[in-house]
Protein backbone atom coordinates (compact mmCIF):
# COMPACT_ATOMS: atom_id res chain seq x y z
CA UNK A 1 0.00 0.00 0.00
CA UNK A 2 2.66 2.28 1.03
CA UNK A 3 4.86 1.39 -2.59
CA UNK A 4 1.32 2.46 -4.00
CA UNK A 5 1.02 6.09 -2.33
CA UNK A 6 4.89 7.08 -2.99
CA UNK A 7 4.06 5.93 -6.98
CA UNK A 8 1.04 8.38 -6.50
CA UNK A 9 3.21 10.88 -4.62
CA UNK A 10 5.62 10.47 -7.68
CA UNK A 11 3.07 10.55 -10.60
CA UNK A 12 1.58 13.58 -9.04
CA UNK A 13 4.77 15.58 -9.13
CA UNK A 14 5.44 14.73 -12.50
CA UNK A 15 2.40 16.34 -13.82
CA UNK A 16 3.12 19.42 -11.64
CA UNK A 17 6.18 20.12 -13.46
CA UNK A 18 4.26 19.20 -17.20
CA UNK A 19 1.71 22.10 -15.61
CA UNK A 20 4.21 24.53 -14.62
CA UNK A 21 5.64 23.99 -18.40
CA UNK A 22 2.41 23.98 -20.13
CA UNK A 23 1.03 27.09 -18.09
CA UNK A 24 4.10 29.49 -19.57
CA UNK A 25 2.41 28.44 -22.85
CA UNK A 26 -1.72 28.37 -22.29
CA UNK A 27 -3.09 30.69 -19.53
CA UNK A 28 -5.27 29.42 -17.06
CA UNK A 29 -8.30 31.41 -18.24
CA UNK A 30 -10.39 32.45 -15.00
CA UNK A 31 -10.84 35.55 -13.35
CA UNK A 32 -8.45 38.64 -14.60
CA UNK A 33 -7.47 35.69 -17.41
CA UNK A 34 -11.03 34.90 -18.14
CA UNK A 35 -11.32 32.73 -21.47
CA UNK A 36 -14.23 30.99 -23.02
CA UNK A 37 -12.19 28.12 -24.70
CA UNK A 38 -12.17 26.56 -20.94
CA UNK A 39 -16.18 25.96 -21.24
CA UNK A 40 -19.08 27.06 -20.58
CA UNK A 41 -19.29 30.22 -18.06
CA UNK A 42 -20.77 30.40 -15.10
CA UNK A 43 -20.54 33.11 -11.67
CA UNK A 44 -17.51 33.33 -10.09
CA UNK A 45 -19.23 32.77 -6.82
CA UNK A 46 -20.41 29.32 -7.97
CA UNK A 47 -17.09 27.97 -9.83
CA UNK A 48 -15.67 28.60 -6.59
CA UNK A 49 -17.75 26.70 -4.18
CA UNK A 50 -17.89 23.64 -6.59
CA UNK A 51 -14.17 23.74 -7.20
CA UNK A 52 -12.98 23.83 -3.82
CA UNK A 53 -15.25 22.41 -1.45
CA UNK A 54 -14.72 18.51 -2.74
CA UNK A 55 -11.36 19.02 -0.91
CA UNK A 56 -12.97 20.23 2.53
CA UNK A 57 -15.44 17.18 1.94
CA UNK A 58 -12.96 14.30 1.08
CA UNK A 59 -10.78 15.59 3.90
CA UNK A 60 -13.73 15.51 6.29
CA UNK A 61 -14.59 11.80 4.88
CA UNK A 62 -11.14 10.52 5.47
CA UNK A 63 -10.29 12.36 9.17
CA UNK A 64 -13.98 10.71 10.32
CA UNK A 65 -13.07 7.17 9.01
CA UNK A 66 -9.60 7.47 10.63
CA UNK A 67 -8.69 5.72 13.64
CA UNK A 68 -6.45 8.37 14.45
CA UNK A 69 -9.10 11.03 14.14
CA UNK A 70 -8.61 12.16 17.50
CA UNK A 71 -4.79 11.92 18.09
CA UNK A 72 -4.11 15.28 18.57
CA UNK A 73 -1.05 16.51 15.91
CA UNK A 74 -3.34 14.47 12.98
CA UNK A 75 -6.28 16.44 14.38
CA UNK A 76 -4.62 19.78 14.39
CA UNK A 77 -3.41 19.25 11.03
CA UNK A 78 -6.85 18.12 9.83
CA UNK A 79 -7.68 21.54 11.40
CA UNK A 80 -5.00 23.92 9.79
CA UNK A 81 -6.06 22.26 6.18
CA UNK A 82 -9.71 23.00 6.75
CA UNK A 83 -9.75 26.28 8.39
CA UNK A 84 -8.23 27.14 4.98
CA UNK A 85 -10.57 25.08 2.71
CA UNK A 86 -13.27 26.66 4.55
CA UNK A 87 -12.53 29.84 4.10
CA UNK A 88 -11.56 29.02 0.20
CA UNK A 89 -14.58 27.52 -0.44
CA UNK A 90 -17.53 28.76 1.66
CA UNK A 91 -16.56 32.43 2.93
CA UNK A 92 -14.19 33.84 0.21
CA UNK A 93 -16.42 32.68 -3.20
CA UNK A 94 -19.59 34.50 -0.98
CA UNK A 95 -17.52 38.24 -0.43
CA UNK A 96 -16.46 38.17 -4.05
CA UNK A 97 -17.46 41.28 -5.96
CA UNK A 98 -17.97 41.98 -9.66
CA UNK A 99 -19.78 39.81 -12.65
CA UNK A 100 -16.90 37.79 -13.56
CA UNK A 101 -17.64 34.34 -14.94
CA UNK A 102 -15.23 31.13 -14.58
CA UNK A 103 -15.44 28.86 -17.37
CA UNK A 104 -16.58 24.82 -16.27
CA UNK A 105 -13.43 23.61 -17.62
CA UNK A 106 -11.39 25.48 -14.92
CA UNK A 107 -13.70 24.33 -11.83
CA UNK A 108 -13.54 20.57 -13.54
CA UNK A 109 -9.63 20.65 -13.28
CA UNK A 110 -9.30 22.16 -9.84
CA UNK A 111 -12.22 19.65 -8.72
CA UNK A 112 -10.40 16.91 -9.72
CA UNK A 113 -6.91 17.77 -8.94
CA UNK A 114 -8.31 19.50 -4.78
CA UNK A 115 -9.95 15.54 -4.88
CA UNK A 116 -6.41 13.90 -5.49
CA UNK A 117 -4.89 16.48 -2.70
CA UNK A 118 -7.27 15.25 -0.21
CA UNK A 119 -5.95 11.79 -0.66
CA UNK A 120 -2.43 12.87 -0.80
CA UNK A 121 -2.84 14.97 2.63
CA UNK A 122 -5.33 12.89 4.32
CA UNK A 123 -3.98 9.32 3.47
CA UNK A 124 -0.72 10.29 4.55
CA UNK A 125 -1.73 11.86 8.12
CA UNK A 126 -4.75 9.04 8.98
CA UNK A 127 -3.45 6.21 7.22
CA UNK A 128 -0.06 5.89 6.05
CA UNK A 129 1.87 7.28 8.54
CA UNK A 130 4.15 5.10 10.64
CA UNK A 131 2.50 3.97 13.62
CA UNK A 132 3.66 6.32 16.44
CA UNK A 133 4.70 8.90 13.71
CA UNK A 134 2.96 12.02 15.02
CA UNK A 135 3.23 11.08 18.90
CA UNK A 136 5.47 13.85 20.24
CA UNK A 137 4.48 16.08 17.82
CA UNK A 138 4.33 19.18 20.13
CA UNK A 139 7.69 18.89 20.56
CA UNK A 140 9.20 19.18 17.28
CA UNK A 141 10.48 22.45 16.57
CA UNK A 142 9.63 22.22 12.64
CA UNK A 143 5.72 21.98 13.68
CA UNK A 144 5.46 25.20 15.51
CA UNK A 145 7.95 26.60 12.87
CA UNK A 146 5.86 25.42 10.31
CA UNK A 147 2.03 26.58 11.96
CA UNK A 148 3.86 29.65 12.37
CA UNK A 149 4.85 30.30 8.44
CA UNK A 150 0.97 28.87 7.94
CA UNK A 151 -0.78 31.19 9.90
CA UNK A 152 1.56 34.07 8.40
CA UNK A 153 0.78 32.89 4.71
CA UNK A 154 -3.26 33.43 5.64
CA UNK A 155 -2.75 36.75 7.16
CA UNK A 156 -1.05 37.62 3.73
CA UNK A 157 -3.56 35.64 1.52
CA UNK A 158 -6.24 36.86 3.32
CA UNK A 159 -5.42 40.72 3.50
CA UNK A 160 -4.49 40.57 -0.24
CA UNK A 161 -7.53 39.12 -0.62
CA UNK A 162 -9.56 41.92 0.99
CA UNK A 163 -7.31 44.35 -1.23
CA UNK A 164 -8.58 43.27 -4.85
CA UNK A 165 -12.11 42.74 -3.23
CA UNK A 166 -12.41 46.43 -2.22
CA UNK A 167 -10.66 47.68 -5.76
CA UNK A 168 -14.43 46.99 -6.70
CA UNK A 169 -18.10 48.22 -6.17
CA UNK A 170 -20.86 45.34 -6.63
CA UNK A 171 -21.55 44.92 -10.44
CA UNK A 172 -17.99 46.86 -11.71
CA UNK A 173 -15.77 44.63 -14.40
CA UNK A 174 -13.32 47.19 -14.79
CA UNK A 175 -9.34 46.18 -13.51
CA UNK A 176 -7.60 48.38 -11.45
CA UNK A 177 -3.83 47.69 -9.78
CA UNK A 178 -3.95 46.55 -6.42
CA UNK A 179 -2.05 48.30 -3.58
CA UNK A 180 -0.75 47.81 0.02
CA UNK A 181 0.30 44.87 1.83
CA UNK A 182 2.42 42.32 0.39
CA UNK A 183 1.23 44.01 -3.25
CA UNK A 184 3.98 46.47 -2.49
CA UNK A 185 6.25 43.38 -3.56
CA UNK A 186 4.58 41.45 -5.75
CA UNK A 187 2.19 41.40 -8.52
CA UNK A 188 0.03 38.41 -6.87
CA UNK A 189 0.16 38.65 -3.00
CA UNK A 190 -2.50 36.87 -2.84
CA UNK A 191 -0.60 33.86 -4.87
CA UNK A 192 2.37 34.47 -2.49
CA UNK A 193 0.07 33.92 0.71
CA UNK A 194 -0.93 31.06 -0.32
CA UNK A 195 1.89 29.24 -1.87
CA UNK A 196 3.36 30.51 1.92
CA UNK A 197 0.44 28.98 3.88
CA UNK A 198 1.09 25.42 2.00
CA UNK A 199 4.92 25.62 2.86
CA UNK A 200 4.32 26.08 6.49
CA UNK A 201 1.61 22.78 6.22
CA UNK A 202 4.53 20.65 4.72
CA UNK A 203 6.74 21.49 7.12
CA UNK A 204 4.22 21.10 9.91
CA UNK A 205 3.10 17.59 8.82
CA UNK A 206 6.74 17.24 7.89
CA UNK A 207 5.72 14.64 4.87
CA UNK A 208 6.33 14.23 0.87
CA UNK A 209 2.28 14.95 0.48
CA UNK A 210 2.71 18.32 2.14
CA UNK A 211 5.82 18.90 0.02
CA UNK A 212 4.75 17.90 -3.47
CA UNK A 213 1.21 20.07 -2.20
CA UNK A 214 4.08 23.25 -2.29
CA UNK A 215 4.69 22.08 -5.81
CA UNK A 216 1.50 21.82 -7.42
CA UNK A 217 0.68 25.30 -5.64
CA UNK A 218 4.01 27.17 -7.27
CA UNK A 219 3.59 24.85 -10.57
CA UNK A 220 -0.16 26.45 -10.84
CA UNK A 221 0.07 29.96 -9.07
CA UNK A 222 3.88 31.13 -10.36
CA UNK A 223 3.13 31.24 -14.32
CA UNK A 224 -0.50 32.77 -13.35
CA UNK A 225 1.09 35.19 -11.64
CA UNK A 226 3.73 35.52 -14.34
CA UNK A 227 0.78 36.05 -16.77
CA UNK A 228 -0.95 38.74 -14.82
CA UNK A 229 1.92 40.70 -14.77
CA UNK A 230 2.04 40.66 -18.39
CA UNK A 231 -1.61 41.47 -18.39
CA UNK A 232 -1.22 44.30 -16.15
CA UNK A 233 2.09 45.99 -17.62
CA UNK A 234 -0.27 45.63 -21.09
CA UNK A 235 -3.17 47.38 -19.89
CA UNK A 236 -1.44 50.05 -17.10
CA UNK A 237 1.79 50.80 -19.08
CA UNK A 238 4.18 52.50 -16.90
CA UNK A 239 2.23 53.15 -14.32
CA UNK A 240 2.39 49.48 -13.58
CA UNK A 241 6.55 48.80 -14.87
CA UNK A 242 7.53 51.68 -12.47
CA UNK A 243 6.60 50.25 -9.23
CA UNK A 244 9.00 47.11 -10.22
CA UNK A 245 6.91 44.52 -8.64
CA UNK A 246 8.16 40.80 -8.58
CA UNK A 247 5.77 38.14 -9.79
CA UNK A 248 4.96 36.08 -6.73
CA UNK A 249 7.92 35.90 -4.77
CA UNK A 250 9.31 39.04 -2.97
CA UNK A 251 12.84 39.98 -4.33
CA UNK A 252 13.66 37.25 -6.28
CA UNK A 253 10.80 35.88 -8.92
Amino acid sequence: MLETYYAFLIIMAVVAVFVFVALHFVEAGYGYLFDPRFGRPISNKAGWILMESPVFVAMAVLWALSDRRFEAAPLVLFLLFQTHYFHRSFIFPMRLRGNSKMPLGIVAMGIVFNTLNALMQGGWIFYLAPEGFYADWFTRPMFWIGVAIFFTGMGINLQADHIIRSLRKEGDTRHYIPYGGMFRYVTSANYFGELTEWIGFAIASWSWAGAVFVLWTFANLAPRAASLRRRYTKEFGEEFTRLGRKRIIPFIY
